[in-house]
Parts: structure tokens; C-alpha cells; sequence
């Protein structure tokens, strides 16, 4: 799947490299140095991808990824975050603040094509699939978008693809792996806790309808979107 690539990174060398490597793949690329030349980028054109660098001088990526998951017009430009940070507890902060995916320093030229590739698909719109409209919840798949009671809801890309699968199949369980299977895709290169990260920003969204409390967690087991009260 060929894609427009905004590249965010400060080194040179790595800028090039990480060129010739997507280019070569099929895709098109542009760069940048830093975050704030992105965001002044981004206000004019919207890439399919976005290839962040942690650790850059001024502005961070954790800070742009802030940025562009306050702002609705820019909030789904899919991002995947890129750092020699391997802690679990960087992983799963720079998933908590809005970054598709994670990617450690070093890595294989492999590894970051599948994992765009990955990214891509679960982005790709889903304009065949019908509006959904359940527990005061319209969900439509072709928009991207969600409302409870009349009321629009922000919530991300990944978060709205969590949700379309839970509600519609509600009062099931699944698994962290099951999630990851049916919503990231078998070929997701990830840990469950990813799955963890993303409920809990799931539920942040629903929260100001007060529909949090629907998104279940069954001890042992995993996840469910519950209609009944309880459990």
C-alpha cells in the first residue's frame, strides 16, 4: 500500500536513510527537522503517515502528537512514534498520548515497513460498512466519526476501530490477543498491553456521555461491551 510519509527527524543522515528505505518500498516521502516545522507543514497538507522521532530539539514528538490530538481537523493523521526509549513505560506512554504505534532504536528496515504497512490498513476508511447505532450510540464507519445523544464525541482512529468492533458484537468477551487479532490485525508487531492503553483511552471518550462504564472489564478474560448493567 503506497503512502505520502512525513518523515520528522533531526539527524541527516537517518533522514536520508529512512528515505531511500520507504521510497524504495513504494512510497513518497518528505522531511523535516523538527516539530514545529511539521505542525506549520501539516496546516497545508495532510500526509497518509506520520514517521516521529521522539527526541527532537525543541518541540518533542510526544508534544506534536499532543498537538495534533487536540485538533480535530489534524487528529487522525496516523502517527508512528520512533525512540531509543525501550522502557515498557515509555512504550506505553507515547501510546497514552495518541501514537498509533511504537517503534524501538534500533531497527530493521523489515520491521518499519511492516509496521506502516500495518498502520496503513487499519487507517484504510471503511466506507462499505453501515452506521451502527446502539446504547444512544451512532457510530459511522465511513466518516470516522461518533455521537451519544446527538452529541459528537472525540475520539481517535484506533479507539474508533475498538469500539466499532465491541459494539458490535456486545455482551461478548474477548481477550487482549483476540482484540489484537480482530482490530490491530494478525500481523500486528506489538504486546497486548497495547490493548490496555487503548480501552482506557477508549473509555476517556466515551466518558463525557457517561458511557465509560459500558466498556467492561472481565477479570481474567478481557474486554466487553456490556448492555446489561453489572458484570
Amino acid at each position: 500500500m503506497a503512502a505520502q510519509i512525513l518523515v520528522v527527524e533531526d539527524e541527516p543522515a537517518i533522514q536520508t536513510l529512512l528515505t531511500a528505505n520507504l521510497v524504495r518500498a513504494g512510497h513518497a516521502v518528505r522531511c523535516v527537522g523538527g516539530a514545529e516545522e511539521a505542525r506549520e507543514l501539516l496546516l497545508q497538507w495532510r500526509p497518509d503517515l506520520l514517521l516521529l522521532d521522539w527526541e527532537l530539539p525543541g518541540m518533542s514528538g510526544v508534544d506534536l502528537i499532543r498537538v495534533l490530538r487536540s485538533d480535530p481537523k489534524q487528529r487522525e493523521v496516523p502517527v508512528i512514534l520512533v525512540s531509543a526509549r525501550n522502557e515498557e513505560r515509555d512504550k506505553i506512554a507515547g501510546l497514552e498520548v495518541g501514537a498509533d504505534d511504537y517503534i524501538t532504536k534500533p531497527f530493521s528496515t523489515r520491521e518499519l515497513i511492516a509496521r506502516i504497512g500495518v498502520v496503513l490498513r487499519r487507517r484504510a476508511p471503511q466506507a462499505n460498512a453501515e452506521v451502527v447505532r446502539l446504547a444512544g450510540i451512532v457510530l459511522d464507519p465511513a466518516a470516522m466519526t461518533v455521537s451519544a445523544a446527538g452529541r459528537p464525541l472525540s475520539i481517535g482512529g484506533t479507539e474508533f476501530r475498538l469500539l466499532h468492533f465491541l459494539i458490535t458484537h456486545a455482551d461478548r468477551v474477548y481477550s487482549r490477543s483476540q482484540l489484537l487479532d480482530h482490530v490491530w490485525g494478525a500481523d500486528f508487531v506489538g504486546d497486548d498491553r497495547t490493548v490496555d492503553v487503548h480501552i482506557s483511552r477508549l473509555r476517556n471518550a466515551l466518558l463525557p456521555a457517561g458511557l465509560d462504564r459500558m466498556i467492561r472489564t472481565i477479570r481474567g478474560s478481557g474486554y466487553s461491551f456490556a448492555l446489561a448493567e453489572g458484570g
